[in-house]
């Protein structure tokens, strides 16, 4: 293979990563104000997380755990969905779980926790308490657990 054949596949994917992110901007744009604070907020995350997320110039990928839950808090529209998860699968093959296809919808819950007085370590808190739910959903709903980056050792 051709040097130049090798950047045009690495190329390629980095169009798959933006045109995933353009269809999720593009949702978000059509969203009341707010939406981006409260996809944080769902995420255990902060707002420049979602910025890099969302923005197609940057390479930071959406994780693969967090699918779902953009496509329930967002309420993205059936078509915006296919075309995010087909772009996706191109993105980053393999690394959807199979539910994410036919997924039920996420509901929401709100849940009050203490604040630590740091907010490093109340972003922590909430990723843990997050990743926590995520583990005992796919407990109770019989998958298997692990993933590209979810911190599990096999």
């Amino acid at each position: 293979m051709t040097a130049m054949a090798e950047d045009g596949e690495r190329s390629s994917d980095v169009n798959w990563v933006a045109q995933y992110k353009k269809i999720l901007l593009r949702v978000l744009d059509t969203r009341p104000s707010g939406m981006r604070q409260r996809l944080a907020d769902s995420l255990g995350a902060n707002r420049s997380f979602i910025s890099q997320i969302t923005n197609p110039a940057y390479p930071v990928p959406v994780p693969a755990r967090h699918v779902e839950l953009i496509f329930d808090v967002c309420r993205f529209p059936d078509a915006d969905r296919r075309a995010f998860l087909e772009a996706y699968e191109k993105a980053h093959p393999g690394r959807l779980p199979k539910s994410t296809r036919s997924s039920p919808h996420m509901r929401h819950v709100t849940l009050y926790l203490p604040d630590l007085g740091d907010a490093q370590k109340n972003a922590a808190l909430d990723k843990i308490v997050s990743e926590t739910v995520a583990r005992m959903t796919a407990l109770f709903l019989g998958r298997e657990l692990g993933g590209e980056d979810d911190g599990t050792k096999e």
